[in-house]
């Protein structure tokens, strides 16, 4: 005879053996850079009708390239921010274009049940698109929740208006739901931000992941949040970038974000090079697995790699350091004549290069960044320079920088 606590006890083991078994180490990853479809005149208003047309042409592209990935084996897709309708509305013009997105604690597929929270047809769409294609699937839609006049900072079209990332996993069922809290500039007279911060994090079976879009990505909360506080080991982040030359360029960003903060990023952009839009990525705490950057092609394009599920857990991970007290301690250490100036309104510290080769240390309050070179060549007509700057960027918003241009 078996007793009652032995029992239990086996099936606790059995439990805990059975999840550690089906626990990846390894998963497979897809961005998609998407050249979306944009509204012909975003400023006029249209019906809900010729919305979802619009949408629905969005996601038959997108809909290729969640198949191609699922083929190649892939997990999870990133689609980006805008992907599905575009931009350029007025608060007006957009609204047609929104769907009521609950909370993902009503454990919803609305794939079998998209009429549960009213008409849902793009929430079908991409529900039906990871459930029948087994992968998870990361979109980004507008929100629209509605207030009365008892909420004094309710809009005067008696809704709130989202800029919203979705999750949906493998079986369709809805898994997260982000609202862009830092919003930029022209992204306020069509959207309201949250009250607060929302860290979002889902947990799979090949890590526990995070998202948040665009523009956060410069600010503490919600990113910095869930990483340094909820240990999350990869971030999804659908973004609209429009390169900025020399320091808000996509794929050397968000690769020395991942880096920076240890993670894996997956960054999937627009794909718009009349705007300068592009750069899409999958990247690890060692470097870049897979990116792409193309001001010449009109088309879109699917990136797939493989990453570590616990990137914390890899014999390649490396251990946290002060890289600024790094640079300042480097053997050879070469300080040369230093000088100031700006880019894009940022006063930055600037050594010069003056050497064929030399270690050189350029420093800026608390930020201290170092290089080991070696010239093939120098053109008269240009000057070499290392770079840092250290403080408060008050261009499109106000957020602090710690950054160095060579």
């Amino acid at each position: 005879m078996i007793s009652f606590r032995s029992s239990w006890h086996m099936f606790v083991f059995i439990l805990v053996m059975g999840t550690r078994a089906f626990a990846m180490d390894t998963y497979t990853a897809a961005v998609y850079e998407h050249a979306v479809i944009l509204a012909k005149n975003p400023l006029e208003p249209v019906s809900s009708e010729e919305a979802l047309k619009l949408m629905n042409k969005n996601m038959d592209v997108l809909e290729e390239a969640i198949k191609s990935a699922a083929k190649q084996g892939a997990h999870i897709i990133v689609t980006p921010e805008d992907g599905i309708y575009g931009f350029g509305f007025t608060r007006e013009t957009l609204y047609p274009y929104l769907e009521d997105i609950p909370d993902p604690q009503v454990n919803w597929i609305p794939c079998t049940d998209p009429e549960r929270f009213g008409s849902s047809p793009v929430q079908k769409r991409l529900s039906c698109l990871a459930r029948h294609n087994s992968i998870y699937v990361v979109a980004n839609i507008g929100d629209k929740k509605p207030c009365n006049s008892t909420d004094p900072k309710c809009p005067s079209n008696g809704h709130y208006q989202y800029n919203t990332d979705v999750v949906f996993d493998s079986d369709g069922k809805l898994v997260a739901r982000y609202h862009k809290f830092n919003l930029f500039m022209i992204e306020k007279l069509q959207y309201d931000s949250p009250k607060e911060p929302e860290p979002v994090t889902f947990t799979t079976s090949f890590g526990k992941f995070g998202l948040f879009t665009c523009f956060d990505v410069l600010f503490h909360d919600p990113a910095v949040t869930l990483v340094s506080k909820l240990h999350v080991d990869t971030i999804l982040f659908p973004t609209a970038w429009i390169n900025v030359l020399p320091h808000l360029t996509a794929v050397e960003f968000h690769s020395a974000w991942a880096m920076g903060m240890r993670i894996n990023f997956l960054a999937s952009n627009i794909h718009l090079p009349s705007r300068n839009m592009t750069g899409s990525g999958i990247y690890a705490p060692d470097g870049s697995r897979a990116y792409y950057y193309d001001l010449e092609s009109m088309n879109g394009h699917l990136l797939i790699a493989k990453l570590d599920s616990h990137p914390s857990h890899s014999p390649s991970y490396l251990p946290s350091l002060n890289w600024s007290l790094y640079a300042t301690t480097m053997e050879m250490f070469t300080q040369s004549h230093n000088f100031t100036g700006f880019i894009f309104f940022d006063e930055y510290t600037f050594s010069e290069l003056t050497n064929e080769a030399a270690n050189i240390t350029v420093c800026q309050k608390d930020l201290c960044c170092h290089l080991n070179y070696r010239m093939t060549e120098r053109r008269e007509d240009e000057r070499y320079v290392l770079g840092a700057f250290d403080g408060l960027h008050v261009v499109e918003g106000e957020y602090y920088l710690q950054i160095s241009h060579c």
